[in-house]
Formats: structure tokens, C-alpha cells, sequence
């Protein structure tokens, strides 16, 4: 695992040491989910991260109305986690499922944050990829949400290709926001 992705990605937001590397992966384990497994379920205490291999990964809640509000979904190569719960250390509100059979590297969260405060430069890889991810990347999505119709969130989503064609048609509808027939209509008025 020492030149894996996972280290290589780790890397691209701060440079870390052998000696942090060697401590972070000794807390690592490589789990396997099959498609529709839970890896977090709403109500629980979130006790991992995780970092995507391969497959796909949805977070989603559920409103009054039980259906799957899908948040954001993550592909290889990625981190997950219910970061604000981890944080919180609340239960999470969010459920993590595998949306395709998954490969994860996953942490245990409190030894994680013991390994941040004994490694200054693991505590700026996750200053990096917090401002990267939750402060540069989803300030444009919450914008977007608030003010952007549907139609032009779809073709932003039909932009990521990759992702695009892994999800199902459900799975856009509620990350948009709308049911599956106004994205039917949404999808006639583009072709």
C-alpha cells in the first residue's frame, strides 16, 4: 500500500513524511462493500473515513417523505466520511451507501485526529483538502442549488461524464433537487 493512490493523493494536498505516511497507513484498513451496502447509516456515530478505490459511494438523507435526497456522490480516488458529524461528534444525518460493489481504504476517525495532532504536516494535508473540498468546491454548489434552475444543474452534472454515466436516473433526480419526471422532461427539452 505505500505507493498506492491513496498516498499519492494524500501527497497532492500536502507533501507528508515517511515517518506520517508509516503511522496513518498503520491505522488503514482495506474493506470491501458490495453494491446497496451501508457503510454509515443515518442516526449512527460516524467512526470512519474513507478513501475510494474504486466503485461509488452516495450520501444521502431522507425527507418527511422517505424518499433519498442524494447530497453528493464520490468516485475513486476520493475521500468520504460524514465529516460534520465526525466533527460534531454527534450521530450522522447523512447515510453513506455503496452505489456500485466498493473498495475503501478506511481510518477509524479518533485515532485519525490523535495522529493530527502528533503530525504537524498531516494537520496541514487535512487544512488543504478541508478548504479544497468544503469551502472552495461547495460554496459554487450551494450557489447553484439556491439559484440555478435544474436544467442548468443537469448539464453541470452531464459535464463529469464518469459520473454521469454510473448513476441512475433516481439518483440525478434527487441529487437535483426534482422527480424523475421532470428530469424525463428536463432530458426531452435538451435532445
Amino acid at each position: 500500500m505505500k505507493n498506492s493512490e491513496f498516498v499519492k493523493h494524500l501527497n497532492q494536498y500536502y507533501p507528508l513524511s515517511e515517518e506520517t505516511i508509516q503511522d496513518l497507513l498503520n491505522i488503514c484498513s482495506e474493506e470491501y462493500y458490495h453494491k446497496n451496502d451501508l457503510l454509515l447509516e443515518s442516526g449512527s456515530m460516524a467512526r470512519y473515513y474513507y478513501f475510494v478505490k474504486s466503485g461509488l459511494i452516495g450520501y444521502y438523507t431522507v425527507d418527511e417523505l422517505g424518499n433519498n435526497i442524494y447530497k453528493i456522490f464520490f468516485e475513486e480516488n476520493s475521500f468520504a466520511a460524514s465529516t460534520a458529524a465526525i466533527i460534531k461528534n454527534e450521530p450522522s444525518d447523512f447515510n453513506i451507501i455503496a452505489l456500485e460493489d466498493c473498495s475503501v481504504i478506511q481510518y477509524p476517525a479518533k485515532a485519525y485526529r490523535e495522529l493530527l495532532e502528533k503530525h504537524h504536516d498531516l494537520a496541514l494535508f487535512h487544512l488543504c483538502y478541508l478548504e479544497k473540498n468544503w469551502v472552495v468546491k461547495k460554496e459554487p454548489l450551494e450557489v447553484s442549488l439556491k439559484y440555478e434552475t435544474a436544467k442548468k444543474r443537469y448539464l453541470q452534472l452531464l459535464e463529469n461524464t464518469s459520473l454521469y454515466n454510473r448513476l441512475k436516473q433516481h439518483h440525478i433526480a434527487s441529487y437535483l433537487g426534482i422527480t424523475p419526471t421532470q428530469l424525463s422532461r428536463i432530458r426531452k427539452e435538451i435532445n
